[in-house]
């Protein structure tokens, strides 16, 4: 063997263990057919995730259950039908609480109806509680994303990455069933002027006159440590994370101007969607751009914990019963809908098992 052979081979060496060290952090426990969106675990075990509406689904929310995928909560609110009264028509946003509901965000794009937070009781298996998000809370330009869940203080906090300079949080109090819409248009929530690129081929949409544009947006991540002090939030198309304070956020007597005044830049972030945080501070999320998964530790520097070309738009995190962490892979960005209408994403899509440095909080 000459010494370019002995190169070559040590090179190839070290790239199969670079694979195998980022593989070893993470298990596909799932081959999925329909893409999915959002995923949470209940504390029961159960996984439970969004069917992204950009893939059409006939579902819009579904059960991992006996290695396939089942309408949650049953077939009457999961089948997508555009007529009924009462359907689950587009949810994105999904997560479980301590109490064993699942909230669902609905975002109503499909139908063009009226965007809504239902929560259903998984104990007695019905309807727990449904909060309608008309104008101007959520405006017509709205996409009502994703969402925390507060239960110390009893509200849910929304991301609202609208069209771009009218982003905002939204801020349900369930105890009245109120919401309002907050820190609209503020630096935090809004996009950063920077492209989404991954694979060397850009994110592009078609505009009204079919022409190709490279969208930018707004506030989508967003999570809140498990001591329910700090809601994190930070735009997509940005690369930065902020933080308020949740006692802030649901303080309806502060103005505008004041509330503003409290959110804090906390760290910097690469271009991401989905993400939560574990008992350490530790806050986990997709690197888009690299298809790796990253971590923010508590001392606010990023890391990557793995990365692999299956880890192909790693979508939403959600933590198990037993600390483990729970992640979906949808390959948004071959989607028609950001690929310039031409799609060339193709299942499998994965529900993914990663290694976590700490435990979390079920359904978070």
């Amino acid at each position: 063997m000459n010494t370019y052979t002995k190169v070559i081979a040590i090179l190839l060496m070290f790239a199969f263990k670079a694979v195998l060290a980022n593989e070893s952090k993470f298990d596909v426990i799932a081959n999925l057919d329909s893409g999915p969106g959002n995923v949470t675990v209940t504390d029961k075990g159960r996984i439970i995730m969004s069917l992204h509406q950009f893939y059409q689904p006939k579902y819009t929310v579904a059960e991992y259950k006996n290695n396939v995928l089942v309408p949650f909560p049953n077939r009457e609110l999961a089948d997508f039908d555009s007529t009924s009264n009462f359907k689950l028509d587009s949810v994105l946003g999904i997560r479980s609480d301590a109490n064993g509901i699942v909230w669902m965000l609905d975002n109503g794009m499909r139908s063009g109806v009226t965007p809504k937070l239902v929560g259903w009781d998984t104990k007695s298996n019905k309807r727990h509680q449904v909060v309608y998000l008309p104008t101007p809370i959520a405006p017509k330009d709205a996409f009502v994303n994703d969402f925390a869940v507060d239960t110390k203080h009893n509200h849910i906090f929304i991301s609202d990455p609208a069209g771009g300079k009218n982003a905002a949080l939204i801020v349900v109090n369930l105890s009245t069933g109120k919401a309002r819409r907050v820190l609209e248009g503020h630096h935090s929530v809004t996009p950063e002027n920077v492209d989404l690129i991954i694979d060397n081929v850009p994110i592009q949409v078609k505009d009204n006159t079919g022409k190709l544009v490279r969208p930018h947006i707004g506030v989508n991540p967003i999570t809140e440590d498990l001591n329910n002090e700090w809601v994190y939030f930070a735009p997509m198309h940005g690369h930065s994370l902020y933080r308020i304070k949740a006692d802030d956020l649901i303080d309806e007597k502060l103005d505008a101007q004041t509330l503003a005044s409290r959110v804090q830049r906390y760290s910097d972030k690469p271009i991401s969607d989905g993400m939560t945080i574990d008992k350490n501070n530790n806050i986990y999320l997709g690197e888009l751009s690299a298809n790796a998964i990253g971590v923010i530790s508590a001392d606010k520097k990023y890391q990557r914990l793995a990365q692999c070309p299956r880890l192909s738009w790693v979508d939403s995190f959600s933590f198990g019963a037993n600390g483990q962490l729970f992640a979906v892979v949808n390959r948004l960005h071959q989607s028609a809908m950001l690929h310039g209408g031409v799609s060339t994403s193709k299942p499998p899509y994965y529900l993914l098992q990663i290694k976590p440095l700490a435990a979390g909080l079920p359904g978070r």
